[in-house]
């Protein structure tokens, strides 16, 4: 698995690079959700659940059928797509026995890491951050 976040991390730098060079570069769009299940959305084939914005972006952009989550709850999972790295290399794999990071924790995702949102920046896209951040609650841990 090491490789595989490895590889997203050379791949995402890559994509960031050639698309911030392009005329037009592509909107990039990450939608966390947690415990969505693969069949829960019109685009992946739920016969009564209806999601026509969802189905509509995911047919004028990518919609990946095979993926792997890096922890099975918010905080480390949320580390770990953000980054590209192992939630326990990006300082998110728990703390005094919790795996999240609640609204008591002294601490969050250490400010030194590096996030998708921090190279897209770099190359030229405005980004933001809407709903639940859960990697820390402090304004130094705050997106």
């Amino acid at each position: 698995m090491t490789n595989l976040l490895q590889l997203l991390r050379i791949v995402s730098l890559l994509f960031i690079a050639s698309a911030a060079q392009a005329a037009n570069p592509p909107n990039v769009v990450l939608i966390l959700c947690d415990d969505l299940g693969y069949g829960d959305l019109g685009c992946y084939g739920h016969p009564t659940i209806e999601t026509p914005r969802l189905d509509r972006m995911a047919a004028e952009g990518q919609r990946w059928t095979s993926f792997y989550s890096p922890a099975s709850v918010c905080s480390p999972a949320r580390a770990g797509y953000l980054t590209g790295r192992y939630p326990i290399r990006a300082g998110c794999a728990g703390v005094g026995g919790r795996r999240v990071f609640f609204d008591n924790c002294p601490n969050g995702m250490p400010t030194d890491e590096v996030t998708l949102a921090e190279m897209l920046r770099e190359s030229g896209y405005a980004t933001m951050c809407v709903g639940k951040w859960h990697l820390g609650h402090r304004p130094e841990y705050l997106p």
